[in-house]
């Protein structure tokens, strides 16, 4: 029997309807919600990223500003934007699109990111904040995945978790969220042994490696949860995930789609945190 699809595309649209009565109702209090993305060279897969934040926006209700900025720009100057809008009390959230140009300092900079209008949430005040289970803003994609792994409905505590990937954007936080729902878990990488005998116990398996189709079908436990964060184009231009999905649909209970999956999720979560940022600032 195939695994139930986590439709990310179905999630995102029930989620976005919620936030843009949100994003209304604090229009009512006169606040009118803007986030700032700052892009830095002509990166392809930035372009699109940042193209479908904009769409995200708009169809919520927030005003969506893009800052392009050259390829051979700065770290001062980048950092002198940031403190810019830093201080702009009409943007609420701020985002500065990764991966930047390699001369740039990319913990630097996000460094500069007051951290109340860290939407992405990188900043290591919030990621701190994570660690020590208190409330900040959530990296987006984790925050994202955990929500579609609550949406299947499966009483979390005491199961047994797998992260495999240790990126600061997506394996840690993800593992720390894991930890706050009372999973038991397993971070796994590059360097672990014998890495299918530890994949094989997970109720829920989180694929976050870049790698095309690395996890396979006699990886994964019979009903397990799997969460493919992967974004991998092959030679012929098509796009998969970390995860072999035809395979493992036939033996997971629960899998998302590449793409269609954790992808639309991410950006919502994005909105979601520029609305949060707003409402704090109410209190």
């Amino acid at each position: 029997m195939s695994a139930q699809l986590l439709d990310g595309k179905l999630m995102s649209d029930a989620l976005r309807a919620e936030i843009a009565q949100r994003v209304a109702a604090l229009k009512e209090k006169g606040v009118h919600l803007g986030l700032a993305v700052i892009l830095v060279g002509e990166d392809p897969a930035s372009q699109i990223y940042v193209r479908n934040k904009g769409i995200g926006c708009e169809q919520v209700g927030i005003h969506s500003v893009t800052i392009r900025m050259p390829e051979n720009t700065t770290q001062q100057e980048l950092e002198a934007q940031i403190r810019a809008l830093n201080a702009d009390d009409s943007i609420h959230g701020i985002l500065v699109q990764l991966p930047l140009p390699k001369h740039l300092d990319e913990a630097a900079a996000l460094a500069v990111i007051v951290p109340e209008k860290d939407v992405d949430g990188f900043h290591i005040q919030n990621a701190g904040k994570l660690m020590n289970g208190l409330t900040g803003v959530v990296a987006c994609t984790p925050k994202g995945a955990l929500e579609m792994i609550r949406r299947t409905g499966v009483n979390l505590s005491g199961k047994e978790a797998v992260v495999v990937g240790r990126s600061n954007i997506v394996g840690k936080p993800m593992a720390m969220l894991l930890l706050q729902q009372n999973c038991t878990v397993t971070m796994c990488h590059s360097r672990t042994a014998d890495l299918a005998a530890h994949t094989r116990r997970a109720d829920v398996l989180v694929a976050a490696v870049g790698k095309a189709h690395f996890i396979t079908a006699d990886m994964v436990k019979p009903g397990a949860i799997v969460i493919d964060v992967g974004i991998n184009r092959l030679e012929n231009g098509k796009v998969v995930g970390d995860v072999d999905f035809e395979n493992v649909k036939e033996v997971a209970g629960f899998i998302t789609p590449v793409p269609g999956g954790v992808g639309r999720m991410t950006i919502t979560m994005l909105l979601e945190n520029t609305v949060e940022a707003a409402e704090k600032l109410l209190g």
